[in-house]
């Protein structure tokens, strides 16, 4: 089975289709498509989980896909709240589920 690429965004533009990049989503090492964001890598690599409500603990995703809502943010190299859904990946970038409003600290 092919696996799922975001090739156009609404607001980023067209994919580029140059090579990938390897990124770290919590310890696990993945590729993702240079210049795809980090939520489609993630939706290409079967993941679609990206964080945990703070009161019920209830799991989110991907939702607008534009930078709209809130539902996409993870820690991203030890940055809480980033947006995935507009945020390109970068080699080494090290992405984290995160749970509530997130912690700010640096990555280990």
């Amino acid at each position: 089975m092919e696996s799922m690429r975001v090739l156009h965004h609404p607001i980023l533009g067209e994919l580029d289709q140059s090579g990938f990049v390897e990124i770290t989503v919590d310890g696990r090492k993945m590729q993702a498509k240079k210049g795809e964001t980090i939520a489609a890598a993630l939706l290409a690599n079967g993941i679609k989980i990206h964080r945990y409500t703070t009161k019920k603990h209830e799991p989110r995703g991907i939702y607008c896909g534009i930078g709209q809502c809130t539902d996409c943010v993870m820690t991203v190299n030890g940055n809480p709240n980033v947006r995935t859904c507009i945020t390109p990946v970068e080699e080494g970038m090290v992405v984290e589920t995160q749970e509530g409003f997130g912690k700010r600290g640096a990555v280990k």
